[in-house]
């Protein structure tokens, strides 16, 4: 007998049952295809042209970086909310380096260019300390170097 879906997921609510963030699907020729369970929506990824890829999508080391920039812009963007101010039109430009010897990412840089709006003192710390305490920022190796640029309009930090 199958247990109906909305049990599953009420039960889910409740912590009774943990149930899959994503499913990935090998499709070979070293590709990906990522399925979010919740939502249903997919991603690919492929490997790097400097790892034997055809670097058509984004690398899986690409969205550990990615999503660094996307977390710490989402809590920003919670934060703001909160306080009664807005990012939107924020756009973050993320730079992945990586290292060899193991081949890993050694640093990431995220640089978040905000709109033209007069951001008071009390809004830009708001955003700084918000930004140190992304979920990501926090569960990423500490020698993995994380450079954060906030650019203000009229400033640069």
């Amino acid at each position: 007998m199958r247990v109906p879906d909305f049990i599953i997921q009420y039960l889910c609510r409740l912590k009774f049952i943990v149930m899959p963030t994503s499913t990935i699907l090998y499709t070979g020729d070293l590709r990906t295809r990522a399925k979010h369970v919740r939502s249903g929506s997919e991603i690919i990824t492929d490997a790097p042209v400097d790892n034997q890829g055809k670097g058509e999508a984004f690398s899986p080391t690409d969205l550990l970086a990615t999503s660094l920039g996307a977390c710490a812009m989402t809590v920003i963007g919670i934060s703001a909310k909160t306080h009664g101010f807005n990012v939107d039109g924020t756009e973050i430009s993320v730079t992945k380096i990586m290292a060899e010897n193991p081949r890993r990412v050694a640093e990431v840089i995220i640089e978040m260019n905000f709109p033209p709006i007069e951001y008071t003192e009390k809004q830009k710390q708001i955003i700084r300390r918000t930004a140190d305490t992304c979920p990501v920022r926090l569960s990423l190796h500490p020698d993995l170097k994380q450079t954060l640029i906030l650019n203000f309009p009229g400033s640069h930090e």
